[in-house]
């Protein structure tokens, strides 16, 4: 064989050791998140540890990063470590939030070496951090025989490039600002843009005093050229959030959450309202009352975090409530 056949099979083999240890990385899906959000982690595990199946993920919730929640997963047991953080944090409602959990872990499985999954968690990540920085999440990822440790993160100044075993990373965003409306039309609710997407009027409905569901809802419009997935959200006002679809079959009208989000599809817009899809805020802490705002956040597989503002219309209302912005 001459020497540039030779050369060339060494730099396919070299670039094939490079792609197969970048696939074996645990990653995140969604990468960006701004500060004082709520971020929906989503561990991926692309394969085994030498051909050997997983049996364990371990995830490590860093300093500044509070309120963390795992979802459990079906065929594997959930475990948490609970922990005091650096210092106290304000949280909703005047509350603080002096500790909390610093480890989740799931074990069980087995999960094949040639199958993927993902693991997930949501929690709040603070203002700690600012736009630009890195946040780490380190993982470790244990199997019948062996183990990866993806817990390597670069000096300062360092290359993470040239990290063998780098820490899955979230690169903090500034939070989406408000997108300026089409010039002569007036703008009927509040209008961003977190990369391609425009998001308009998120707003929900009052509620009666003792109910603990709320709905949420708003129009979402891909204006680029890969779909996204709206995925999560939250509200300072509930205990938690889910993406919901409501159907009607045979005469019954049915609801159910959506695990795997809404998709958007490029050059499409999705509107979420009543009898239809929808946001569901779960074990709120007041009622809501027309005419209130309500901070909150929405999750996109590719977008990240976006704080939004839902506006609260009346009891019942089945449109965004008017708001003229002057």
């Amino acid at each position: 064989m001459n020497s540039s056949l030779l050369r060339g099979a060494a730099c396919a083999a070299a670039i094939a050791a490079i792609s197969s240890a970048a696939h074996a990385h645990a990653t995140l899906a969604v990468r960006e998140a701004a500060p004082n959000s709520t971020y929906r982690a989503v561990i991926q595990i692309n394969h085994g540890c030498d051909g050997s199946p997983t049996t364990a993920v371990r995830v490590t919730v860093p300093d500044g990063v509070i309120a963390a929640r795992p979802m459990p997963k079906p065929g594997w047991t959930l475990a948490t470590t609970k922990g005091p953080y650096p210092k106290a944090y304000p949280h909703f409602h005047g509350k603080t939030l002096a500790e909390g959990v610093r480890e989740i872990a799931w074990s069980g499985g087995p999960l094949a070496d040639e199958h993927y999954d993902e693991f997930v968690f949501v929690a709040r990540i603070t203002d700690d951090f600012a736009p630009g920085e890195t946040l780490r999440f380190p993982v470790v990822q244990e199997c019948e025989a062996g183990a990866h440790r993806w817990v390597d993160v670069p000096a300062p100044g360092g290359d993470q490039h040239a990290l063998k075993s780098p820490a899955p990373a979230v690169r903090i965003v500034q939070a989406a600002a408000p997108a300026a409306p089409a010039q002569g039309a007036a703008s009927h609710g509040t209008v961003l843009r977190a990369g391609a997407l425009v998001i308009e009027s998120p707003w929900t409905r009052a509620t009666p005093g003792g109910a603990k569901v709320a709905g949420g809802y708003l129009r979402v419009t891909n204006t680029g050229t890969e779909p996204d997935r709206l995925v999560g959200a939250s509200a300072e006002i509930a205990g938690r959030g889910e993406v919901h679809e409501m159907s009607t079959e045979n005469g019954v009208m049915k609801m159910r959450e959506l695990a795997g989000g809404i998709e958007i599809r490029p050059g499409q817009t999705v509107e979420l309202k009543p009898g239809g899809l929808h946001l569901m805020f779960m074990d709120l802490k007041a009622a809501l009352k027309e005419g209130d705002t309500i901070r909150g956040t929405l999750v996109f597989e590719k977008a990240g975090t976006v704080a939004v503002t839902f506006r609260v219309g009346g009891l019942g209302a089945r449109a965004a409530p008017e708001h003229h912005d002057h």
